[in-house]
């Protein structure tokens, strides 16, 4: 019975083999000659087999034939004829995976886009045919319809392990599709894994020459838009318009969505569109994800990450080392622990050779980042079964079993072993030979003898499959090329010395395959040729190791954020008891004299005098001044990549809060002059500019964390000679409006659309109307009707008391407020109709004359609309003078005879007032936030400084920690400063320059604008 079960194995086997041969032979080409039919086996047997990550069988057998695995394991059956490579001592794994190419895919060259958008705005997309409005929106793209076979990038990839990739168009913001391709030569039609493997997404608009988007807000609206579009486009069937872009981007919503992004604020970012639209992302990141570990763990979203590792700056010169910043510092050291980082947080990612300059980097990076603590089962792991498990194509690739495409490696050592050898890269069940099965190592030293010439030292060193020659002349050190061809080498060398000047030339061979023994013949610099011959004196040996435990290197903290002043831990609340201060409560009680303060879980507890402090940890109040945290009203700092999205009119769908940098110094440059809360606002390069976020200024917290919770939305307006384009150049006369004319025009139209399209919401949800009827979703005019419905609020950017009535008029017609007018400087002029309107002020003490709209500014301004009723709040629209409201609120004092008391009110409850927020903070009330500010004199006084600043109870800034982190940031530059000439000694590669400055933001900064307020 037991033979009878065999014979029936036996034959399906060979059934199997058949079927699978006349399949695989089978082609839709023709052959221009005798067609070769041959259906070899190969079999590879007495190896280590990595199966995959986790499975490793040892003295196996592989088999495959016509490029695809028949069997793997100890008892595979090799039918006659099979070529047999015995493999004893060797290993075999998968070949790797690269999830993140271009390979085979037309260079993006974006210089031409760059010089297309010099010569003036382009409103519309160019692109011609029935596709999305927007050029950087290409869904309808194909990797499969650009891939061509790349010869040199595939033997590249090859030799560095690779079998296949994932190949995509890196350009734009909706990529289109890519594509899963083996790295085998011949036809296009054989290297294709899977066709249309993923949908592929970026916040960089790439090469669209069109001007919308200008800013990282506006590309996250765009795509959010356009999310809305596919699905109206869906559930009308197209009714209203055919759209190619759309359709394309609903068939790719099934696939895997893979997401680029720059840095590791944006990975928080892209999961939060995902989770918006109801689907997840796999994320292709930058490198630092080290530094917001704990939130990236909480998207559960999986990555691609690269070993860009940035190389140590040259700082040999104590002045160019002052031009790097500590947290640039701190990434090149830093950045090699990211994978390990990853892996302990149990985080899902695999690992590509996107963002190398030089791929040849790739084996080194990988073994640096084992050097930190990855290890080989989750490199292994991330280069094959992760790669094919997120692009669903594990039943094909990343692993060696039955019936999967025979893409394999056959090595001499570990995969990552530093010594180890790559000898053959089977891709489609094709050989391509990296290294000979019986390469030597040659490494050593031995003497050269060229002819009659005189004994030469000759010195081997480098990687067994890659040495490095040197000649020994003496004591001179002369560098020799070595090129290798099958078993015959050559050497060239310049000799010093020789007549006449010139190359050494010699080849030849290993004498009887010994490395002991080297012989050849050659050509010296005068032409003759000469024999020579090389014995070896000393062989190599590799450096005995001392310890055989691995030693991870030291690097420094990361710290929350990762730069200068971070946290090595975040600050917690702490029951606190201020006690003997001076305090400006800003509430009916004025100004208290003698008076402890004692907050309690982040909130003001009580107020009085000879309070009992419990367990409270006390500060000595006597002879210092207590306030409110400073709130304000008009700031610039913590926005990333844009303040304004400049390119259209009307841009109510992009959103702040989008785009929060909560790794911008000013955070805590302004908590050191007692800013506790910032209302972070769009530019002012449109009438309508984009929703404001509110945030509390937790310095090393996340962007959400910063958000103010529970207070009402806003959005920015503008007025005046930005949003008409008066100094943006002579090509930018095509955006509408170009007059102040036209600016009352864009508001009548946007809120008009606003009410219609209101009322198209109305009646469809009222009706019993089909699905197919469903309104469009506009996220802009979702904001200009959360106006007209008193849900959303303005903060407007004015000068001219022309102006200023006009929209108020805009306002009063559309039956809503304008909550605050901002700048305002011309407000004197027109107090008495902001008050009948209800409108607040938002202004400047003493600027004017700095543009010609403001020619007429006074500095009697803020003074003369607190007299007439009006809620006033002096603004910073700076980061440098944010640090000083304190002062700006003084001035008041002098012009106006406004009083001290009422004076610090412009920065503190007033802002809260214009906010909505005054029932939480901007006064010391028992039941408000705790956030607090110490002075060291009357907050009014120049010579006033900040001691303390809390934020929910929790001390964010204290004037001796700042005095010892100082002290630290010195330290760790010169250790990091020390580690970078070390690694110069060393020979590692460097990078010349400092770090890029940061620009300080403010309402005009816009590529498109100039940068003037």
């Amino acid at each position: 019975m037991k033979n009878q079960i065999l014979a029936i194995k036996n034959i399906f086997f060979g059934l199997l083999l058949l079927i699978t041969s006349n399949l695989s032979a089978q082609s839709t080409f023709p052959v221009n000659g005798v067609h070769n039919s041959n259906n070899l086996y190969y079999a590879f047997i007495n190896a280590r087999i990595f199966v995959d990550y986790k499975t490793v069988v040892d003295s196996a057998t592989l088999l495959i034939t016509h490029g695809k695995i028949v069997e793997v394991g100890k008892d595979v059956k090799i039918p006659d004829g099979t070529v047999v490579y015995d493999l004893k001592g060797k290993n075999i794994y998968p070949s790797l995976i690269d999830m993140y190419s271009d390979y085979g895919i037309p260079e993006v060259k974006p210089d031409a886009a760059h010089n297309r958008r010099r010569d003036g705005p382009q409103m519309q997309t160019d692109k011609a045919g029935a596709y999305n409005w927007n050029q950087a929106i290409h869904p309808e793209t194909n990797a499969k319809d650009l891939f061509t076979f790349d010869e040199k990038y595939a033997e590249q990839l090859r030799k560095m392990g690779f079998g296949c990739v994932m190949t995509l168009n890196k350009d734009g913001i909706a990529r289109g599709s890519s594509a899963i391709v083996t790295l085998g030569d011949g036809k296009e039609n054989n290297q294709f894994v899977k066709d249309v493997a993923a949908s592929n997404y970026s916040f960089n608009k790439g090469t669209s020459t069109q001007d919308y988007p200008t800013s990282l807000m506006g590309s996250i609206a765009l795509i959010r838009q356009t999310y809305y579009d596919a699905q109206w486009y869906a559930k009308t069937n197209g009714a209203y318009e055919y759209n190619i872009s759309l359709d394309a981007w609903n068939k790719l919503l099934d696939l895997p969505q893979i997401f680029e992004v720059h840095d590791k604020l944006s990975v928080l970012r892209a999961d939060k569109i995902a989770k918006e639209f109801n689907t997840s992302y796999i994320i292709k990141c930058a490198g630092d994800e080290y530094q917001r570990l704990n939130e990236i763990k909480a998207t559960n979203t999986s990555l691609i990450i690269p070993l860009n590792f940035p190389p140590a700056y040259d700082v040999d010169d104590p002045y160019d080392a002052l031009q790097v910043n500590l947290s640039d510092m701190k990434h090149w050291e830093l950045a090699p622990t990211n994978p390990s980082m990853l892996q302990k947080a149990g985080i899902n990612f695999a690992i590509t050779t996107s963002d190398l300059k030089d791929k040849a980097d790739f084996w080194k990076n990988l073994r640096k980042a084992m050097d930190y603590g990855l290890s080989d089962t989750t490199a292994l792991k991330a280069l094959t079964t992760i790669p094919a498990q997120l692009l669903k194509v594990s039943d094909k690739v990343g692993a060696l079993k039955k019936g999967m495409i025979a893409n394999f490696l056959i090595t001499s050592k570990s995969l990552f072993d530093k010594d180890n050898i790559i000898y053959d890269n089977w891709v489609n069940g094709k050989r391509y030979e990296m290294n000979d099965f019986e390469l030597k190592d040659i490494r050593g030293n031995y003497i050269l003898q060229i002819g009659n010439l005189p004994p030469l030292k000759l010195n081997v060193s480098g990687e067994i499959n890659a040495p490095e020659f040197t000649v020994m002349q003496d004591t001179i050190k002369i560098k020799a090329t070595y090129h290798r061809l099958d078993k015959q080498f050559t050497l060239q060398f310049e000799l010093k010395k020789s007549e006449p000047a010139g190359v050494t030339r010699i080849g030849g061979y290993l004498e009887n395959g010994n490395p002991d023994s080297w012989k050849g013949t050659g050509q010296l610099t005068n032409g003759d040729w000469v024999t020579w011959s090389a014995t070896l004196t000393d062989a190599y040996k590799p450096a005995t190791k001392k310890d055989s435990a691995k030693v991870t290197p030291e690097v420094g903290d990361i710290l929350y954020p990762n730069m200068s002043y971070g946290w090595k831990e975040y600050p917690k609340a702490e029951n606190v008891l201020i006690k003997n201060a001076t305090v400006w409560t800003n509430e009916k009680d004025g100004i208290l004299q003698n008076t402890d303060v004692l907050i309690q879980n982040g909130k003001i507890a009580q107020i009085g005098k000879n309070i009992n402090a419990g367990n409270a940890k006390v500060v000595d109040g006597t002879g210092k001044h207590l306030s409110p945290g400073i709130v304000d009203e008009h700031s610039h700092i913590a926005i990333q990549e844009g303040v304004n999205e400049g390119a259209a009119a009307v841009t109510s769908e992009v959103r702040i809060g989008d785009v929060v940098d909560c790794d911008d110094i000013n955070i805590y440059r302004q908590l050191s002059g007692g800013v506790t809360t910032s209302h972070l606002l769009h530019g002012s390069a449109n009438p309508i500019g984009g929703q404001t976020q509110l945030v509390k200024l937790r310095w090393g917290h996340s962007p959400e964390e910063m958000k103010f919770a529970g207070w009402d939305p806003f959005i920015k307006f503008a007025l005046g000679e930005n949003v008409k384009q008066s100094n943006w150049g002579d090509r930018s006369t095509v955006r509408f409006p170009q007059t102040r004319m036209g600016v009352e025009q864009v508001y009548m139209d946007a809120f008009t659309r606003a009410k219609e399209y209101e009322d198209k919401w109305s009646r469809f949800n009222s009706s019993k109307s089909s699905a197919s009827m469903t309104p469009r979703k506009d996220i802009q005019l979702d904001a200009l009707v959360e106006i007209l419905n008193h849900k959303r609020f303005i903060t407007c950017h004015s000068y001219v008391q022309s102006e200023i009535n006009m929209l108020m008029h805009v306002a009063d017609t559309f039956r809503f407020k304008i909550n605050t007018f901002t700048h305002i400087l011309e407000g004197y002029k027109v107090a008495d109709k902001m008050k009948v309107h209800g409108a607040g002020g938002s202004t400047f003490a003493d600027w004017w004359a700095y543009k010609y709209e403001v020619e007429e500014a006074i500095p009697y301004n803020g003074a003369i609309m607190d007299k007439m009723g009006i809620t006033v709040a002096m603004n910073s629209d700076d980061a440098e003078m944010a640090r000083r409201l304190n002062q700006e609120a003084a001035k008041s004092v002098k012009y106006g005879n406004i009083s001290e008391e009422e004076a610090l009110k412009f920065v503190t409850i007033n802002p809260a007032k214009l906010l909505h927020i005054d029932d939480k903070v901007g006064s010391i009330k028992v039941g408000k936030d705790a956030d607090l500010v110490l002075w060291t004199d009357n907050p009014l006084s120049i010579y006033a400084k900040v001691q303390q600043t809390f934020v929910d109870g929790i001390c964010y800034f204290d004037v001796e920690r700042d005095k010892q982190l100082r002290d630290d940031i010195s330290k760790e530059r010169a250790r990091l400063i020390q580690k970078m000439i070390a690694a110069k000694v060393k020979g590692d590669t460097l990078q010349k320059g400092g770090s890029v400055k940061k620009k300080l933001n403010t309402c005009n900064d816009n590529e498109m604008l100039p940068n003037e307020e």
